[in-house]
């Protein structure tokens, strides 16, 4: 390559990667694998160090990724510097550049009486804790490596983070790790993403930085986030080893991988590497490599650093597994909000052991971006993902007179043509009171178990509907037995039980009704904030948009959804008629007082299933005293432990001596177990 076109390449690549990097850092929208972003920056340091007339300090090439927004306080959160630069790992998905990496050390160090600890690669957000005194006192994201965000009071309701720490801990020391999302909790959120019709999160990376970055700290112990950490900067305390930092921290009560291993040569650490390729599909959070790290601080020291990163550990990292099959077709589904979201229908194809038919493509941007047409052979990945994406087109197998899929102008279901507001990404069907698959969806909303808990699924709904016995939430309350004995396959016993769970449903509280009605914006954690602060849903329709933009995390956007949605006249109509029977609207005097100590002061992990909802378990530890948490932990006081409870849940606890407690005991801990004896005498029938 000549140098006019290198120096246009090197400024091509910089300008590719600062823009990639912001959409994945700050954005949480990447539009590009981490392997093609990795080769991009390979490309970049290669053409450098072939042209180095051409480097520059501000290259992508020699300094962190930034997940700050700008130089001021991005995001309302206050940025401040780091005590010690917080870099990034250099990478390869190269075994043999790990063989260099391993000859380095032995040549730079002059020995090779040394070991390596090796440890997984966690795909979440880098978090960095400082303690004094044995108390968290500050937590900051990585920023650009020079500052971070604070986000301190976000790391406190982190569930497996410890406020106060335990044993013969230094006076004061950092330890640095990463904030994860567990797939189960990654699932539940993009459920509610796509109930509220908002975008999922691509991957549960992107979904554990962007919660980390929420105003709202109840929003996000709401979260499911995890924490694991894996480095003490050897300035910060004296060890001789990083392996027995990491040992120290552990029994101070920092949640530190089990996974971790000394190895004394590139063969053991190859063998770890085999290991983990395989066995991170068991794991119950993304890994996405190995980092293999000097074990010895004092050789940590020698090796030293460059700018971007330590030169004493490197990231090997795994290749996504990836298949390309056929797109067939591209169906396009109507939420219960009206967001048009399209779906790539593939001829069947294995991946990561399971056969993928479908793939979410989230908007009509996507589908333009990647020239995505029918018939195309497309590169669907999976890896550390939970929902398969196209990364990709095979342009050499493009067949000739393939035309570019046209997203629709009119609503596949009504017909109705399309709108597309300002500022948002996605079509709407603006026909909500008339477009079926709107009014399903709203109906299968308001039935849904953290709603109103009716036992209605799918094909109920769509029997309801079709037989026009309910288009509104209001209709299911109107329901007779003799209209549902005419549906195709009910008896007496299947509509005694759908019609007892209609008039159960009845004593829902406020925040539950509220969150069933369906306001677009509207999650469970949001109504729950809202019940509480207005206390009636008279109240929160007087309120103005700006008054709701005072309350927790509501913003401009979701303060002017709730003020649309109580000043709509067909809305305001259906909350007089669910009131008419007897659906809550407000909070009683004393409702969501304690109803005991029983449980105060213990934090409580549940797992599996009861003869209750979860939820309700969860509201009943609360209800008395105790505080629920997603994952286990040293500050965890006990296991619920229904049938099929998880088993890494139920491993972790035997590690850390954690008792389990059963559905029949915990009863017997609380005085009012009346939620057990009405469960028992409705499930008669």
């Amino acid at each position: 390559m000549q140098k006019e076109s290198a120096h246009s390449r090197i400024l091509e690549l910089r300008a590719e990667l600062e823009r990639h990097s912001r959409l994945y850092y700050v954005e949480n929208a990447p539009e590009i694998s981490d392997f093609e972003f990795d080769r991009l920056m390979r490309e970049l340091e290669d053409l450098e160090a072939e042209y180095p007339e051409f480097r520059s300090p501000d290259s992508p090439s020699a300094k962190v990724g930034s997940d700050l927004r700008g130089a001021k306080a991005s995001g309302g959160f206050v940025q401040r510097a780091h005590r010690y630069p917080m870099l990034s790992l250099s990478n390869t998905y190269s075994l043999s550049e790990i063989e260099d990496f391993a000859r380095r050390a032995d040549k730079l160090l002059g020995t090779d009486s040394f070991s390596y600890s090796c440890e997984l690669k966690f795909d979440g957000t880098a978090i960095c804790l400082s303690y004094k005194d044995g108390r968290l006192v500050r937590a900051l994201t990585r920023g650009d490596g020079l500052q971070g965000d604070d986000i301190t009071a976000n790391a406190l309701k982190i569930s497996n983070i410890p406020h106060r720490l335990k044993g013969d801990f230094p006076p004061e020391f950092e330890i640095r790790g990463e904030v994860l999302m567990p797939y189960a909790a990654f699932e539940e959120l993009n459920r509610e993403r796509e109930e509220l019709g908002d975008a999922p999160f691509a991957n549960p990376r992107n979904a554990a930085s962007g919660s980390l970055k929420l105003l709202n700290p109840e929003e996000v112990a709401h979260r499911g986030l995890w924490c694991t950490l894996y480095h003490i900067p050897a300035e910060s305390v004296e060890f001789a080893s990083h392996s027995e930092a990491l040992d120290a921290a552990a029994s101070w009560g920092l949640p530190v991988s089990e996974h971790r291993r000394i190895c004394k040569d590139i063969n053991d650490i190859e063998a770890y590497i085999r290991k983990w390729d395989k066995d991170r599909e068991d794991l119950p959070y993304a890994t996405d490599g190995i980092v293999i790290k000097i074990n010895e601080l004092a050789n940590q020291r020698s090796l030293g650093y460059t700018a971007k990163s330590p030169r004493w550990a490197v990231a090997f990292k795994f290749k996504a597994e990836q298949a390309c099959t056929r797109l067939e077709s591209i169906s396009y589904q109507v939420g219960r909000t009206g967001a048009v979201t399209p779906v790539a229908n593939l001829e069947p194809v294995q991946l990561a052991g399971t056969v993928i038919r479908r793939a979410t493509l989230n908007n009509e941007d996507q589908i333009t971006q990647m020239d995505i047409r029918i018939g195309d052979w497309v590169f669907i990945e999976k890896g550390g993902e939970i929902i398969p994406k196209i990364t990709g087109v095979d342009l050499n197998k493009r067949q000739s007179g393939v035309s570019p899929a046209p997203f629709p102008t009119h609503c596949p279901d009504c017909g109705t043509p399309l709108i597309r507001p300002e500022g948002e990404a996605r079509w709407f069907c603006p026909n909500t009171d008339g477009c079926p698959m709107q009014i399903k969806g709203r109906l299968l909303h308001f039935c849904g178990r953290k709603a109103m808990d009716i036992l209605a699924g799918d094909a109920t709904i769509e029997m309801l509907f079709e037989g026009k016995l309910a288009s509104s939430p209001a209709d299911l309350y109107e329901l007779k037995p003799q209209s549902l004995l005419a549906l195709p396959g009910w008896k007496e016993k299947s509509v005694l039980r759908f019609l007892e769970s209609i008039e159960k449903s009845k004593g829902a509280s406020f925040e539950r009704v509220l969150f069933a009605l369906g306001i677009r914006h509207v999650g469970q954690t949001t109504a729950k904030t809202l019940a509480k602060h207005f206390r009636s849903i008279d109240a929160l329709a007087d309120a103005s948009v700006e008054v709701l933009k005072e309350v927790g995390d509501v913003g401009e956007v979701i303060a002017q959804s709730i003020w649309d949605f109580l000043h709509d006249s067909a809305k305001l109509a259906e909350i007089g008629r669910l009131r008419a029977h007897a659906l809550k609207f407000s909070l009683e005097e004393n409702e969501g007082a304690k109803l005991s100590s029983a449980l105060e002061g213990k934090t409580i992990v549940v797992s599996g299933n009861f003869s209750v909802s979860r939820d309700r378990i969860k509201e009943l530890i609360a209800l008395h005293g105790g505080k629920s948490s997603s994952s286990v932990s040293a500050k965890t006081s006990f296991l619920l432990a229904g049938e099929k409870s998880g088993p890494e849940k139920l491993r972790k606890c035997e590690a850390l001596g954690i008792p389990l407690v059963s559905e029949q005991e915990f009863w017997a801990m609380i005085p009012d177990n009346k939620d057990k004896v009405e469960y028992q005498e409705l499930t008669l029938f």
